[in-house]
């Protein structure tokens, strides 16, 4: 019996460790092909016309990859490469090089889906054995104490529905210490330069993101045992300026470089060596919002980008192109807004409370399609994960799963909340940084004497809020059926 040949098939998984269809791959014996295929259509454009993978999301992933070719080469195999549809590549390759098994990691949003349905009905007739295994969960979907199908809407009842079971976290599958030689599989063709232009690192980033796993378990250790950030997380994870307000792992995580059950084992470790509290729980119970999400895209399919979301709420959004420029480029006279729109061109990553503040704003004051906004996010953003980031802008348009009546952030108040003293502001505002005090939170209270007192001119310098915040927010919610 001729000895087995395997491509295991590199997506959004890019790690050896916790790495099911390597681990399977090197159980079975034979010859392992680690595969990774550059998809064109990475690099289209998204419905509303913005890049797919913008400049620091696509160097992130870059690095990533070479990071995945170096780790395989230290455990003497190599990453193979090609460029074109996976669903026509890796049928090529089959035939070519008489591979015997296929094996992946699963994904279940459309574009995925439609490439897999369309691999294996191009695989069918033959004679490879195709397997697809999850990898991108805390918690496996065979151990969840109810079918997907029966998936609860509300996240509260998601989470308590698991904790009450106590399901066990799968434990994560060790990194090969060696690998067989690949074989050589002859000349191809390198892709076109479809990828962005480099980024250049802006210096007022809270972090310089490297991609790769290497630079992920890195994060890891400084995050929670050289900084020992971990005990004061669920106090500090609001911040939005510096490195270490939060753990900073996803961008990892989106791109599969380190895996959530990995995660769990090292905050188990933290907790049975130096203390476990409820900021130690915090982190975990971040991770199963981010199986939530992928669970109810899994549940719930094309409708996670329905504008009417996944509770079908009709509302008559705006698509006002010149203000979503303004709300873009953070030209709003909103700074909190402004300086979290800026921060995010500037370096492609924005924190959470962020994310909730400026989102609110496009939706509950501007009125705007949420959709573009989901859209500018997944071209931006370092740490785009497609299930989190239309479920976290569904849910706050006020049309996801888990949405309550008409909420919206009261920006100024925010502001003042989690920045009092305007640091963050001033960090990317620089024309307000000449504003004392709490006066940056709502610079359009100045009167003409003290905008010439501080140097500042409205509408000039910066501009002036473009609407009335609390008549804008009456405004969209009289769109809202039932309000």
């Amino acid at each position: 019996m001729a000895s087995p040949r395997t491509l295991v098939w590199f997506r959004n998984d890019l790690r050896l460790q916790d790495h099911e269809p390597l681990h399977r791959a090197c159980q079975q014996g034979g010859e392992i092909l680690p595969l990774y295929i550059y998809d064109p259509r990475q690099f289209g454009q998204t419905s509303f016309g913005f890049p797919k993978t913008g400049r620091f999301r696509a160097q992130f992933w870059r690095e990533a990859l070479q990071d995945l070719t170096t780790s395989l080469e230290k455990r003497g195999s190599q990453l193979i490469i090609r460029y074109g549809p996976p669903e026509k590549i890796i049928p090529d390759l089959v035939q070519q090089h008489g591979i015997t098994h296929l094996y992946y990691h699963r994904e279940v949003t459309s574009e995925e889906c439609q490439i897999e349905a369309a691999l294996a009905q191009n695989l069918a007739g033959l004679s490879v054995q195709c397997q697809g295994f999850w990898g991108t969960t805390l918690y496996h979907p065979d151990d969840l104490p109810f079918p997907i199908s029966e998936l609860p809407e509300l996240f509260t009842h998601f989470r308590q529905a698991v904790e009450k079971k106590k399901i066990l976290v799968r434990t994560p599958y060790p990194v090969p210490a060696q690998l067989p030689p690949c074989p050589e599989l002859g000349p191809w063709a390198p892709p076109p330069n479809l990828e962005p232009e480099k980024a250049i690192p802006d210096p007022r980033g809270v972090l310089a993101f490297v991609g790769g796993e290497a630079a992920g378990l890195a994060r890891v250790q400084h995050y929670i045992w050289q900084a020992d950030c971990l005990k004061t997380y669920k106090e500090t994870r609001n911040g939005m300026l510096g490195a270490d307000y939060s753990s900073k792992f996803s961008p990892w995580l989106a791109l599969g470089c380190l895996s959530p059950r990995y995660l769990y084992q090292q905050v188990k470790a933290y907790e049975a060596q130096r203390i476990s509290n409820e900021s130690t729980y915090w982190l975990i119970f971040e991770l199963l919002w981010r199986d939530f999400f992928r669970f109810i895209a899994q549940k719930h399919g094309n409708r996670l980008f329905y504008q009417s979301g996944l509770r079908g709420v009709k509302v008559p959004w705006r698509l006002d192109l010149p203000a979503f420029e303004q709300w873009r480029t953070g030209q709003t006279g909103y700074p909190l807004v402004d300086a979290n729109m800026r921060e995010l061109a500037a370096t492609g990553f924005m924190s959470n409370r962020g994310r909730q503040n400026v989102a609110s704003f496009l939706t509950k004051n501007l009125g705007i399609d949420w959709r573009l906004g989901a859209e500018w996010f997944e071209s931006c953003l370092i740490d785009y994960d497609v299930c989190s980031n239309w479920g976290n802008w569904s849910y706050t348009a006020g049309v996801g799963n888990d949405a309550r009546e008409f909420r919206y952030f009261n920006i100024a108040k925010q502001s003042k909340d989690y920045d009092p003293k305007g640091d963050y502001l001033r960090h990317w505002l620089p024309e307000l940084t000449g504003l004392p005090g709490a006066k940056i939170h709502e610079p359009w209270k100045l009167s003409v004497t003290e905008q010439k007192q501080f140097g500042l001119r409205l509408g000039v310098d910066y501009p002036r809020p473009m609407v009335d915040f609390f008549q804008s927010i009456q405004r969209q919610q009289r769109t809202f059926p039932g309000t």
